[in-house]
């Protein structure tokens, strides 16, 4: 593996991201970097690389109160999208996305008759844990905070009855344009309210977050704060619907499935790129 894999470079921001938390403001770049056992140049170097900004930007981006920065500067209320419609497809945003929906008699039926191809990848965030249809990509998970085991029987234990099949060659061109902003087909399984949560989810441009409140109400469910948090936190296509930028109302990260470093690295990520 290289210094230039998005996985070491994952590694190398978790890492130091366990740094940021426990020596708080202050930290240096010669401390931080001395820390990864990396000189300070070539540590600014990867993280310029992966980022697109320093080392000292990026913990701006990582700090907790990053989030209420966010949600006062970028939040996205969904009312326009809910104007224009929350069903179809075409352009979401900084990701195509081409997606369909399990009718609900399907989802019940526990995704029974359905062929279910997975493999583990690198990304930007760790390994990812993807699965697929024949319609496009329908699952996607992390095993740092669990383990690969674990990760594995989180998302079978979602269509149990589906048939598994072990293809990451057959899925690499699918899931290198997911990770590359390119056209990606998703295949949405799951129950009709969260269906609909998913598809506001996607209308949230990247930089940009929102609350749960604002999803209730995009959907015609103002009161239903709660069953919309669940409904995000049972995403099965994490980063791309993006779950990570939901927010609670006064700024807190909320939960997040696979690990709340993870939630703060993607909403990191894109703030750099969003102005780059």
């Amino acid at each position: 593996m290289t210094d230039l894999s998005p996985a070491y470079h994952y590694q190398v921001i978790t890492r130091a991201l366990e740094v940021i938390d426990q020596s708080g403001p202050g930290l240096t770049l010669e401390d931080l970097a001395g820390k990864m056992r990396m000189s300070p140049a070539h540590f600014q170097r990867l993280f310029s690389q992966w980022v697109g900004v320093s080392p000292k930007r990026y913990q701006q981006y990582l700090t907790l109160g990053h989030a209420r920065k966010l949600l006062a500067e970028r939040h996205t209320t969904l009312g326009a999208a809910h104007e224009a419609g929350l069903s179809g497809s075409g352009r979401l945003h900084d990701l195509f996305l081409t997606w369909e929906a399990m009718s609900p008699g399907d989802y019940a039926r526990g995704g029974a008759g359905l062929d279910i191809r997975w493999g583990w990848f690198e990304s930007p965030f760790g390994p990812a844990l993807v699965m697929a249809t024949q319609r496009g990509i329908c699952g996607m998970g992390f095993a740092d905070e669990i383990g690969a085991e674990a990760a594995l029987e989180d998302l079978v234990s979602r269509w149990p009855k589906a048939t598994y099949v072990e293809d990451p060659v057959a899925m690499r061109p699918m899931v290198d344009a997911a990770f590359g902003g390119k056209a990606t087909e998703l295949h949405l399984i799951g129950a009709p309210f969260q269906i609909k949560v998913w598809e506001a989810l996607m209308t949230i441009p990247s930089g940009h977050v929102t609350t749960y409140a604002d999803i209730a109400g995009a959907i015609g469910h103002p009161q239903a704060h709660r069953a919309v948090g669940t409904a995000v936190g049972r995403n099965p296509i994490s980063f791309l619907i993006p779950c990570h930028r939901a927010l609670r109302r006064d700024g807190g990260l909320g939960g997040y499935h696979w690990g709340l470093p993870r939630k703060r690295a993607m909403l990191a990520w894109e703030a750099a790129r969003t102005e780059m």
